[in-house]
């Protein structure tokens, strides 16, 4: 999870966030290449006197800064449209998670098990526990198993929410009236803290969202023990 004062992006916990995260870092390299170039020329112009005849008029140079910015564009381009179409990919899923988004809180339902549903709250600050995350906590965790490949329904019954766990690249918009999908992987077991990321009212800041990884076998016996209870 994000710290006071960190700049950059979370740590990955699935592959679509490692892409997310490499494509980042492709397009700053060449941002800073063109940042550099461009100042050096610029204040090259300023504190120099002489003048190249050549450059005040010639077709040469002309041709060279109108092809050599669409190769650039390019070459940002196609690893951002490689990445559009793995974001969109839905493999088929182990474990399919239906999140309902209301005012102000979460509603989980698993779908390939029965009767297995809840909702999720934010814990309030007067009742957290000292190991816990103001504004972040929530009384029952939304659990899935890492290794395995699980779909998000998403959907709203009020206004749009968005269901956005950073750390696993994760953004979908919750819409009343439309179901929405999403499919990853999660690559580690642990917490992952998101919250609503489309303003929805008075307590959009208070609807956090926590994604508990764990294995497959306590996957199973949180099921079981859920079934029961």
């Amino acid at each position: 999870m994000a710290t006071w004062g960190y700049m950059g992006l979370q740590d990955s916990a699935s592959p679509l966030m490692e892409q997310l995260i490499f494509f980042h870092d492709h397009a700053m390299v060449v941002l800073i290449l063109i940042t550099t170039l461009v100042g050096y020329m610029m204040s090259s112009l300023f504190f120099n006197k002489f003048v190249n005849r050549f450059l005040l008029e010639n077709q040469t140079i002309e041709v060279i800064w109108t092809v050599l910015p669409a190769l650039i564009l390019i070459f940002i381009a196609l690893p951002s449209l490689r990445l559009l179409y793995l974001l969109d990919e839905v493999n088929n899923p182990s474990v399919t998670l239906k999140s309902i988004g209301h005012q102000w809180y979460w509603s989980y339902e698993y779908s390939d098990f029965s009767q297995l549903e809840f909702d999720s709250f934010m814990v309030p600050t007067d009742e957290l526990g000292s190991a816990g995350f103001r504004l972040l906590d929530v009384d029952n965790r939304a659990v899935l198993p890492f290794n395995t490949q699980i779909r998000v329904l998403v959907s709203a019954a009020d206004v749009i929410h968005s269901w956005t766990v950073p750390s696993l690249g994760v953004k979908v918009d919750a819409i009343p009236g439309r179901l929405n999908q999403i499919s990853f992987l999660i690559s580690r077991p642990g917490l992952f803290y998101g919250q609503c990321s489309e303003i929805c009212g008075a307590n959009h800041s208070f609807m956090p969202i926590v994604v508990e990884s764990v294995s497959v076998k306590s996957f199973l016996s949180w099921v079981t023990s859920s079934d029961e209870a």
